[in-house]
């Protein structure tokens, strides 16, 4: 591998583990592994797991450690071609049409229709990315779009282009660097499935999760995190509508911090959960386990 590729190319998978750790993120084994096949063979990286458990977070410091361009699309229900692909700009057609008749000119249609008009929406930003690394395209939640958006997503994925009927079929340059996310809220078609490498990202276990924190949230003593962790690992047992995941336990225990709670025993901590329940229900029942969790362990 030569010098000009090496920043924006892994060696190996633990190279992989090491330029996240250096962006405070621990990646655990199979994510890193995942990463690092969808660099090495260019193939799109289709992330699925819980909320909170650090999907769209990752395909973020990926663009940092590659030093890339770091282009999301946001998904969402009736998300359109001009949205995510490319649009004209009609305000300025509009000015060059009235610009024309008052020279007394009809201007052509297809002059309107050109470089100069033309919007880039995320995914031909991405085509038309120029730059020492390939841009990093996160399609963020595709299991938000409709069916019909995965369809647009096909060309894209398998070649890398997008066509613009007026100006053909415009391709990379370079190939780019794609990770799809899903909270897995419907199923995918198996034709998106089968262009992408799949990695399921799961909760992090005890010690890592623990690690994760000391390093988010280094003001936090070492007892407390460990004892925040586990009553997340505990709650996520319980029939909640929103589990907590990483992301949650991360403002559960910054907030326990801003609040001066260095012992969940401690008086006012309660008030904290907050950043753990995003129902009703959840909030019950997350309170109803605390104040058991509590006592369990005070006894």
């Amino acid at each position: 591998m030569s010098d000009s590729t090496r920043s924006w190319s892994f060696t190996d998978v633990a190279e992989v583990l090491a330029r996240f750790d250096s962006r405070d993120h621990l990646l655990d084994e199979g994510t890193a592994s995942a990463i690092y096949l969808a660099a090495e063979l260019g193939r799109p990286l289709l992330l699925e797991g819980e909320p909170g458990v650090g999907k769209t977070t990752a395909a973020k410091v990926l663009a940092d450690v590659l030093g890339s361009k770091l282009i999301r699309l946001q998904c969402y229900e009736g998300l359109s071609t001009s949205e995510a692909l490319y649009d004209w700009n009609y305000q300025r057609q509009l000015l060059a049409i009235r610009l024309a008749e008052v020279h007394g000119n009809t201007p052509k249609e297809d002059g309107l229709y050109t470089e100069e008009y033309l919007l880039e929406r995320p995914i031909l930003e991405c085509v038309r990315h120029r730059g020492d690394a390939p841009a990093v395209l996160l399609v963020d939640e595709i299991d938000r779009a409709d069916d019909e958006f995965e369809a647009l997503l096909l060309e894209f994925l398998g070649e890398f282009s997008v066509t613009v009927p007026e100006l053909g079929t415009l391709t990379a340059a370079q190939r780019p660097v794609v990770v799809l996310t899903s909270n897995r809220s419907r199923d995918l078609h198996d034709a998106l499935r089968r262009r992408c490498l799949y990695h399921w990202i799961d909760y992090p276990d005890r010690e890592r999760a623990v690690a994760i924190l000391r390093r988010t949230v280094p003001e936090a003593n070492a007892a407390l995190v460990a004892r925040a962790t586990d009553f997340v690992a505990a709650v996520r047992g319980l029939d909640l509508d929103k589990a907590p995941g990483i992301a949650e336990t991360i403002d559960w225990v910054s907030a326990l911090s801003a609040l001066g709670v260095s012992d969940l025993a401690r008086p006012g901590a309660g008030v904290s959960l907050a950043a753990l329940a995003k129902t009703p229900d959840d909030r019950d029942a997350v309170g109803e386990a605390f104040t058991d969790f509590v006592v369990a362990g005070s006894s």
